[in-house]
């Protein structure tokens, strides 16, 4: 019996790898906890293991008193010198309390609270383990499918991909051995909940910094991920060494390298694209492989006008809007295509608004125009003071031009409604990517 317990308590330390002395600890306290339950709060009761005989010892102790008011605390002289002749008036007299004493209840609640205390130590030692693993990428088997998601066996513990995390269409059965990406460490009451995901963009990073050394070493920096999990990525890469390109270092001998992240990520298309600290330039290379002809940039509204020969529209768009709005999310620059004939006829009918205006000839509306002034409207919410710093603007040719701007703007605005062929004055922040996306679809089911 001695020797069964102390090598039980050596068996679950190492195997469960929980200190000796919590389960010691663990075990004492659930022992007190069970003679309380029996004896009641009132006794003085001492609890603990002895090494020597691999036990676990219950002693109560009583004081010795002339008269005795409280026998679950106290001891006449007479009785205590049965026990200990020496003992005098005020000593404190222990006696060992068999373990039977306690009963089948009180063995019980003994039980479960080294149980519950076992199982939060070993909650503790796994946070503890894998609180230093977020962002990690992680291997384990398929346990199991419940509500939650898919219950991952990771050896010492499980952890939980969630259904939001997953990639769409991907499928798991028991079993199959899975890789993620370690979103989430929580100590919750239910203990450490490891929460994955293969849908982060941050699993992609991660995959390629174990494919590629240039990117684990710093040498290649990824600056950014857009990502729609299961069908197509982008990442932005770049390179203080003039001797490596980045874009190949990622790609590898091959294509080995983007392979190895594209079968992992069961065939999601990921796009390489090389990071450039001019957001023009940065935007042409992310959408890739279209031609881009123009770029009008709105940096205040962090908004970007691109303009591409006709049949490259459908191209730059891509598929329902897939590659402009991942180039977008890539740069994180709100991107708005438009077609040359599309943006040609809206600056053509801008300047003719500013023709109309009174005070402004051919002259004043090229300089209207090379000013980022593209139409009657635009001119008719800026201030004098801003036309005033253009060349050839007094005060007076700016008041005049700024009103008869608002004039042209009111009589169109009160025109009648069948004057629908009248031109169109599109400001520059107007969304026009919508209307590219729609022509890029006729286009797209007129080929097929």
């Amino acid at each position: 019996m001695t020797t069964d317990l102390k090598r039980t308590i050596d068996q679950i330390s190492r195997d469960k790898g929980i200190d000796r002395n919590i389960l010691v600890n663990t075990l004492e306290e659930a022992i007190r906890s069970a003679a309380r339950k029996k004896f009641g709060h009132k006794y003085d009761l001492e609890v603990a293991f002895n090494e020597d005989i691999g036990e676990v010892e219950v002693f109560q102790f009583k004081e010795v008193v002339e008269d005795v008011t409280r026998p679950e605390l106290e001891l006449s002289l007479e009785e205590a010198r049965r026990l200990d002749p020496e003992c005098e008036i005020g000593d404190s007299l222990g006696t060992k309390v068999e373990m039977a004493e306690f009963g089948r209840i009180a063995a019980q609640s003994a039980k479960q609270v080294i149980i519950q205390r076992m199982k939060d130590a070993e909650r503790e030692i796994i946070y503890e383990d894998f609180k230093d693993r977020r962002r990690e990428v992680i291997n384990g088997i398929v346990q199991r499918l419940d509500r939650t998601g898919v219950v991952v066996n990771l050896g010492r513990t499980e952890a939980v991909l969630p259904y939001h995390e997953q990639i769409p269409r991907e499928t798991y059965r028991q079993g199959d051995r899975i890789r993620a990406y370690v979103l989430e460490v929580d100590r919750s009451g239910r203990g450490p909940q490891i929460v994955l995901s293969r849908s982060h963009p941050d699993f992609l990073r991660t995959l390629f910094e174990i494919e590629v050394p240039e990117v684990a070493e710093g040498i290649v920096k990824i600056i950014s991920v857009a990502r729609e999990p299961g069908s197509r990525s982008k990442i932005a890469v770049s390179t203080e060494d003039s001797d490596i390109d980045p874009v190949g270092a990622c790609v590898g001998m091959r294509g080995s390298r983007v392979q190895a992240v594209v079968q992992e990520l069961r065939g999601e298309k990921i796009d390489i694209v090389l990071w450039n600290p001019d957001p023009a330039r940065f935007i042409c290379n992310a959408l890739a492989p279209a031609e881009i002809t123009r770029v009008v940039i709105d940096e205040g509204n962090r908004v970007m006008e691109v303009i591409v020969p006709d049949d490259q529209l459908s191209l730059a768009i891509g598929k329902r809007g897939q590659n402009v709005r991942l180039a977008s999310k890539l740069s994180n620059w709100k991107i708005d295509v438009t077609s040359e004939s599309k943006y040609s006829k809206i600056l053509r009918e801008g300047f003719e608004s500013l023709l109309r205006l009174e005070g402004a000839g051919d002259v004043a509306a090229e300089v209207l125009l090379e000013h980022g002034f593209s139409s009657a409207e635009d001119v008719s919410r800026s201030s004098e003071a801003e036309l005033m710093q253009l060349p050839g603007f007094t005060e007076e040719k700016a008041k005049k031009i700024i009103e008869s701007a608002r004039r042209l703007l009111l009589a169109e605005a009160s025109a009648p409604n069948e004057d629908a062929d009248a031109p169109s004055h599109a400001p520059p922040e107007t969304d026009v990517s919508s209307d590219s996306e729609v022509e890029a679809e006729e286009k797209e089911s007129d080929v097929s």
